[in-house]
């Protein structure tokens, strides 16, 4: 083998992860309103986009005829430099030629909308559309709430211990942390604390500041004048009640079962967590606001994108005309031409993505058809790979346009992986061999109906469940039944047995 130097020509090939093509991945695992707050940092840092307001005033992508071409997946994004097409995407809806047939056409023009929302005062809506923002105005937390019922009713030291009191009730109004600790740490005497304390459970709403559920739930009850020795009695054995132990609370209330009942019906009245009633003062929850809308169109669906909830961004090429016209240097020669490059790229993008989301939403509804029209009991098992194979993408991809993706129909607002469902192997029947998969959402809806219609003198067991499930053509074990019923937050049978009863007892 020699060991001199040579040069050598060898050819190979690798994928480069440029970064266009890494933003344009990142494009399509945003939702509208993660794309919205994209597109202000790209205006701030590009000056040759522009924005022409919210995108009612500009086409919705609609789902993909028979005959469409299928889009590009985002890998071919950066490999092409060709500009999309600008003119496609300046056009006014509101013109004649379009119909305003939809919900995401309709936002923000006159009368109902898409939405079924009347009008402001005047009888127009907002130039914008709704302000839904001013739906969830933020209103009193329950720290505030009893903050300036203190101010109103207390001074001096009492004051002050009630504040600091009140800053120990948690979310739920209860109050954290030992009592005994408290008076220790501020230099006060306990029974000094516990005199103040029980002013401040004297506040609104009823029941807060207390320190067990027993606690909470005698504050009401003495606030609604029924805290009698019957009452009391029956709060002290809250254990009896949640065993559905009845004899021994009338052996210890002393009361018939007549008046047992009027107690039970008396407490469930009561709320157990009173401070949940209040803003908690962390970060607003926000609406869920649909990316895509399905509605019947014949015998079909019609998709398409929630385009009210994205701006429409256009290149200025006016603006670029100006500075290129003008005196300048090769290095603001090439920054310009960068910006018209990234711009026109973006534009691109995020047509591109409208097209595969739409492309994907079209091959979900397409595959989950008879939940569309018949519920949750028709829902399919599906899996990416089986809508990758479809629309010929990755299924990476898939796995990206579905993320964070919400879909408006009529039967309510879903997670576009909702649709995505491991199987349950179908028994054989009269009318089936057995072998078809079954949804899992399915079985848990058919498990959930079950056991809201069962009677309480014939409370189902999972053994139960699965005989009846079976007969119906499900074939399923009882540990699958187990799992799946306390993931729809359905208790054991003992559990609803108990509930059941006292339910009837309060009835």
């Amino acid at each position: 083998m020699s060991l001199a130097p040579r040069l050598d020509l060898r050819q190979s090939q690798s994928l480069v992860m440029t970064p266009q093509l890494q933003q344009a991945i990142k494009l399509l695992a945003l939702s509208n309103l993660e794309i919205e707050g994209f597109i202000a940092e790209q205006l701030e840092r590009n000056p040759l986009l522009d924005t022409g307001g919210p995108a009612e005033d500009g086409p919705a992508a609609q789902a993909p005829e028979p005959d469409f071409e299928p889009a590009a997946p985002p890998e071919e994004i950066a490999a092409s430099d060709a500009p999309a097409g600008d003119g496609a995407l300046d056009v006014d809806v509101g013109g004649e030629d379009f119909h305003q047939d939809s919900a995401a056409d309709r936002i923000g023009m006159g009368g109902d909308g898409g939405l079924g929302m009347g009008g402001t005062g005047n009888g127009a809506a907002p130039e914008d559309g709704p302000d839904f923002d001013a739906f969830a105005a933020s209103g009193d937390t329950l720290h505030d709430h009893l903050r300036r019922q203190a101010g109103e009713t207390l001074s001096g030291l009492d004051l002050a211990i009630a504040e600091l009191l009140i800053e120990m009730v948690d979310e739920t109004g209860y109050l954290s942390g030992a009592l005994p600790e408290f008076a220790q740490r501020i230099g006060v005497p306990l029974a000094e604390v516990e005199r103040v304390l029980g002013l401040v459970q004297t506040f609104d709403p009823p029941g807060i500041a207390a320190r067990n559920l027993a606690e909470c739930l005698a504050i009401q009850a003495k606030e609604a004048d029924r805290y009698d020795p019957c009452m009391v009695r029956l709060i002290a054995n809250l254990d009896y009640l949640a065993k559905g132990n009845f004899a021994a609370l009338k052996r210890i209330c002393q009361v018939d079962d007549e008046d047992l009942a009027d107690m039970i019906r008396e407490l469930r009245a009561y709320d157990p967590k009173p401070g949940l009633r209040f803003d908690s003062g962390d970060d607003r929850v926000d609406a869920v606001a649909p990316d895509v809308f399905i509605s019947r169109r014949g015998m079909g669906w019609a998709v398409e994108l929630n385009s009210a909830s994205l701006p429409k961004l256009l290149v200025n090429r006016t603006y670029y005309a100006e500075l290129s016209g003008g005196a300048q240097d090769k290095k603001s020669k090439a920054w310009l031409q960068e910006c018209l490059a990234d711009a026109n790229w973006l534009m691109k993008a995020l047509d591109q993505r409208a097209r595969t989301i739409v492309k994907v939403a079209t091959e979900i509804v397409k595959q989950q058809d008879g939940f569309f029209r018949g519920g949750v009991a028709f829902l399919k098992p599906l899996t990416l790979r089986q809508i990758a194979e479809e629309v010929g993408l990755h299924e990476s991809t898939i796995s990206r346009v579905t993320s964070n993706k919400y879909l408006s129909c009529d039967r309510g607002l879903f997670e576009l992986k909702y649709f995505f469902t491991s199987g349950i192997r179908t028994a054989a029947t009269e009318d089936s061999a057995g072998g078809e998969g079954v949804s899992a959402e399915a079985v848990k809806s058919r498990i959930r109906a079950l056991c809201v219609a069962e009677s309480p003198n014939a409370i189902l067991s999972d053994d139960s469940l699965v005989d009846l499930l079976k007969a119906e053509g499900f074939d399923i074990a009882r540990r699958t039944v187990a799992k799946y019923r306390e993931a729809i937050g359905i208790g054991s049978s003992v559990q609803r047995r108990r509930q059941k009863a006292i339910g009837a007892r309060a009835a």
